[in-house]
């Protein structure tokens, strides 16, 4: 970049209006991450099917995360990020609307499948786009002041999605909106709807807001070389062997617990769940649950930074497993006390929030260096592989077979994997 563009992003950077953008934009990143992985666990499961087949195709929809680093330089040099970010929403809202159309038909299964894992793939670019957008749309300081704000939004769009819109199809079923809403085929119709909806307008919203500071390049040989050099630093970090078993299998107890918890508290008492509603299931877990992780993720990362990694890394990580154990407890006490499931679900997020702050830190710590963003954005994709996917893939069919009590103590048995990574890992931080 020469003197005069580099003068003329300074001076678009300067005049931009952060808040009206920063907080928007991570909305559009959580809701469609909610709609596919989150949201999807709960319709599966109204529709029909058994815990295996729902975790299973959900399990494979969270690949895109995990490869999204692979094309990350074509989405860096095709287009401008502005470009990819507002037309991947156009291109999610049309998708999302597109599933409520495939429910009522005889291909309700495949259809919704096919479309989800577009939306997957579409929201894996946006997220690359959206998060280089931030670097390059903000001054270092403004980054700094507004991590929190992104952060905070994106959590707001989990909530409208895992629990507003689940709360709204429940209602819907219950028949509050009328007779012709009350079908679970017709209240999940018009949640996709909304999805598709919301997401179109952010797309319309961002077309005009988004400010423009990045000029048309593309140099795709000159970024597939980084890329192998970023391989290259990548295997060549020190302790690297305890590291990947750290960040591949740290979040194993909690990546077995993720889709499995939804369908624990929604399957009837017969089946071995609680049988809560729609409706209260998005309040406590959708709405409570998230409040509880973002609690747990401020007061982790304040920790963290007051004490260093070092010495919180211990207490996190039992923060972030010993809390499993309230699964156990409800489980073996069949309730339909909101207040003491709430309750429940709420002390293992903020645990969940409290062990993830460490972890996060811990990735950003072996990220620095030469090609630390490209090297972070492979960590994460490792985290997801072995912390999300492929224990969620699995978790059903472990459920279905040995039951939901058993399933909760084989979560804690695991808790010892996370508790012998962490023993062995470097940690390398610079509080005293």
């Amino acid at each position: 970049m020469n003197n005069s563009q580099l003068s003329t992003l300074n001076s678009q950077l300067s005049t931009s209006k952060p808040y009206s953008w920063v907080p928007s934009l991570y909305l559009g990143e959580a809701l469609p991450f909610s709609a596919v992985m989150l949201i999807s666990v709960i319709m599966f499961k109204e529709l029909g099917l058994s815990d295996g087949q729902i975790t299973l195709y959900t399990g494979w929809l969270g690949l895109p995360w995990v490869i999204k680093p692979i094309w990350s330089p074509i989405i860096d040099n095709l287009k401008t990020k502005r470009w990819w970010i507002v037309t991947m929403q156009f291109l999610m809202g049309i998708a999302l609307a597109s599933v409520a159309f495939t429910l009522p038909t005889d291909f309700w299964l495949q259809g919704s499948l096919v479309i989800f894992v577009l939306i997957a793939f579409a929201s894996a670019t946006h997220d690359i786009s959206a998060d280089g957008f931030y670097i390059i749309g903000l001054p270092d300081k403004e980054q700094e002041l507004y991590v929190g704000v992104r952060n905070t939004f994106y959590r707001i769009g989990m909530v409208i999605g895992q629990g507003g819109l689940v709360l709204l199809a429940g209602y819907m079923q219950d028949g509050h909106l009328g007779e012709a809403l009350q079908s679970v085929s017709a209240s999940w119709m018009v949640v996709f709807f909304i999805l598709g909806g919301l997401m179109f307008l952010l797309g319309l919203y961002h077309a005009f807001i988004l400010p423009k500071v990045e000029h048309d390049h593309f140099d795709l040989m000159e970024q597939m070389r980084e890329l192998v050099r970023t391989f290259e630093v990548f295997f060549s970090k020190p302790h690297l062997f305890s590291a990947l078993c750290f960040i591949l299998l740290f979040r194993l107890p909690e990546g077995l617990l993720t889709k499995i918890v939804p369908l624990f508290l929604t399957r009837t008492s017969a089946e071995g769940g609680l049988g809560m509603s729609d409706v209260d299931f998005g309040f406590i877990y959708g709405t409570l649950g998230v409040i509880g992780l973002l609690l747990g993720g401020i007061v982790g990362g304040w920790a963290v930074s007051k004490w260093g990694l070092k010495k919180c890394l211990w207490p996190l990580v039992l923060c972030i497993t010993l809390p499993d154990i309230v699964y156990v407890y409800l489980s073996y006490i069949p309730t339909d006390n909101l207040w003491l499931i709430g309750s429940c679900v709420c002390i293992e997020q903020i645990g969940y929030g409290l062990g993830f702050a460490a972890y996060t830190l811990f990735l950003v710590t072996f990220s620095r260096g030469e090609h630390s963003t490209t090297v972070f954005s492979i960590c994460t994709a490792g985290q997801y592989l072995g912390g999300v996917m492929l224990p969620g893939m699995v978790s059903g069919l472990i459920s279905e077979n040995i039951g939901y009590q058993n399933f909760f103590w084989l979560v804690m048995a695991f808790c010892l994997v996370t508790f012998a990574v962490t023993a062995c890992v470097k940690i390398e931080d610079h509080k005293e």
